[in-house]
């Protein structure tokens, strides 16, 4: 089986270089967090607290993918650029630093910050939040400290959400064959999510908090609520909303979570894709179970689990988009981004099955997504990185022996499966 799963590897690695045009993180550069200027007219702001478990890096990425045996936090504020320079969806990285506001995401503020420093942005920043709204989001695998920074800002600014922006990035090195050491770390990092997420259902403050995680980082996110349910009884009562992208969860995993956390829950949102590449090979390298993110739900166990347990399922099977993996179809479906700020401010909850998010997604994308369950729902915008330049640099010489023989079995229209992406 080892073997079989390895070769398959290779072979997705030479097949992922036919799509690295699409993938955005090729020749990405460092130190893009380093602070500059930013006098462009039209720019807009997106100003954060981060939480992590990352240790801190030596050089300009501030924090890197090795693991720290405690929580490090920081307040960054991302420039985006005017609305006349970038499509909705996209991150637009700089070429070289220093970047240009102008023409690229760039940060203008990047200050490390201690425990109470971070409490005291938090208490500040909540109180002047219409209807005191928290947004946590949790990202996936193959993310460096930098992607996960630019891409919540990015969906921070495209949906326009009202809300106070908490981004909890736990320590993934950025790379394709890095699965194994992002998947063990998401064990590392439950506890400071579930200390964090405590912390803040706790605050008088806040009036609510919703969670958006994608792929593997649904694994650190069930974790912590769980933890976190049998703790006190339950998952606390101020956290309303947690949406789960194309989550990288086993099924049995998924269905255990939801018979331990008792009836007393936020209401869950699913985001299914069957054409999922990336899910199809980690199932493949998990024993051939089926990943939660990639089934049908209208089939059986999968509908009546998901009734009984009054999950809104989000079917974005026959969504299409230019994402050769069908992993990030959230990214390029701007409009998507759009309807959770929407709802946010209109304050409406997930559960209202009279005129929900999944509707208003249908609408916008002429049917091409199908509600099943109790309707609403929201989702997120996820990147998606077919293979970092780490990889590259490494096993280069093995995708070139490869890159014929995959080459002719793509263009042929064989079904090839794909790398797990940027979860």
């Amino acid at each position: 089986m080892a073997v079989v799963v390895w070769r398959q590897m290779w072979r997705v690695l030479a097949c992922a270089i036919l799509f690295g045009a699409l993938s955005g993180c090729g020749g990405r550069v460092s130190g893009v967090l380093i602070p500059v200027p930013d006098d462009v007219p039209g720019t807009s702001r997106v100003n954060m607290v981060v939480a992590t478990v990352r240790e801190r890096a030596d050089g300009p990425d501030i924090f890197s993918g090795e693991r720290s045996r405690k929580s490090s936090f920081a307040e960054v504020t991302v420039s985006i650029p005017p609305d006349t320079a970038r499509k909705p969806g996209d991150v637009q990285w700089p070429k070289s630093v220093p970047g240009n506001p102008a023409t690229d995401f760039v940060t203008t503020q990047l200050d490390e910050l201690t425990q109470d420093q971070a409490i005291k942005w938090f208490h500040q920043r909540i109180s002047r939040t219409p209807n005191r709204q928290a947004l946590v989001f949790v990202h996936g695998f193959n993310q460096r400290f930098d992607d996960a920074v630019f891409r919540f800002a990015q969906i921070v600014h495209d949906s326009n959400a009202p809300v106070t922006p908490v981004l909890f990035t736990w320590p993934s090195r950025g790379s394709l064959l890095a699965y194994g050491y992002d998947r063990e770390s998401t064990s590392v990092s439950r506890d400071a999510l579930e200390r964090l997420l405590t912390f803040m259902a706790k605050d008088p403050n806040v009036g609510e908090i919703s969670i958006l995680a994608h792929s593997m980082g649904n694994v650190v996110t069930l974790e912590a609520l769980r933890q976190m349910a049998i703790r006190n009884g339950r998952i606390l009562p101020k956290i309303k909303y947690v949406m789960l992208a194309a989550p990288d969860v086993d099924v049995d995993v998924f269905a255990s979570f939801f018979n331990e956390i008792g009836p007393n829950r936020p209401a869950f949102t699913l985001f299914v894709s069957q054409d999922d590449k990336a899910l199809a090979l980690s199932r493949q390298v998990w024993g051939d179970v089926p990943r939660v993110g990639a089934v049908n739900p209208e089939l059986e166990p999968y509908r009546s689990e998901f009734e009984r347990n009054n999950i809104n399922v989000i079917d974005l099977t026959k969504l299409k988009t230019d994402d050769a993996l069908a992993h990030g179809k959230f990214a390029a479906s701007p409009q998507v981004v759009q309807a959770i700020g929407a709802r946010l401010a209109e304050g409406q909850t997930m559960t209202d099955s009279r005129v929900g998010v999944g509707e208003h997604i249908i609408q916008m994308t002429s049917g091409a997504a199908t509600t099943v369950g109790t309707a609403a729902g929201l989702v997120i915008a996820a990147p998606v990185a077919v293979l970092d330049e780490n990889t590259r640099a490494h096993y280069g010489q093995h995708m070139n022996k490869l890159g014929d023989s995959v080459t002719e079995t793509a263009t042929s229209g064989a079904n090839v499966v794909t790398a797990p992406a940027a979860h």
